[in-house]
């Protein structure tokens, strides 16, 4: 199974990421945890493009591409914002009081902390960020 959904960087079409995981969810028969799970991660990581990687009033195209071999889900991330690595950025201290805490880096974590593999590269000026889930 293959699929794929493009995407305006407009926080609006974080409701169509939530169809496009519940869709697959059905079709694969993943337990509703799972699909709850990949849902944050997947709003998480296209809410930081949307809000992060291009210039205010930019209108853009985000993929997002979804592949599964039967034990494992791989999802690929694209667009052509700023170049960003987010596996590179250092993981929020959840020891500290959130108020004290510097803002960003708990979404990484919590994607980390979800998914088996995340990986980043910059191809032909595009991001691409591939996260993996063993189901």
């Amino acid at each position: 199974m293959k699929k794929e959904i493009k995407l305006k960087n407009q926080v609006g079409e974080l409701e169509r990421v939530a169809t496009f995981i519940e869709e697959i969810s059905e079709e694969l028969g993943l337990s509703m945890e799972l699909q709850m799970n990949l849902n944050l991660v997947m709003e998480e990581m296209v809410s930081n493009v949307i809000f992060y990687a291009y210039p205010e009033g930019t209108d853009a195209e985000i993929g997002l591409m979804v592949e599964s071999s039967g034990k494992e889900l791989t999802f690929v991330l694209s667009d052509q914002g700023r170049e960003f690595d987010p596996t590179l950025k250092e993981d929020a201290d959840i020891d500290v009081n959130p108020i004290d805490r510097e803002i960003g880096g708990m979404g990484i974590l919590i994607v980390k902390n979800i998914m088996n593999k995340v990986t980043y590269q910059r191809l032909d000026g595009k991001n691409l960020l591939t996260m993996k889930k063993e189901i």
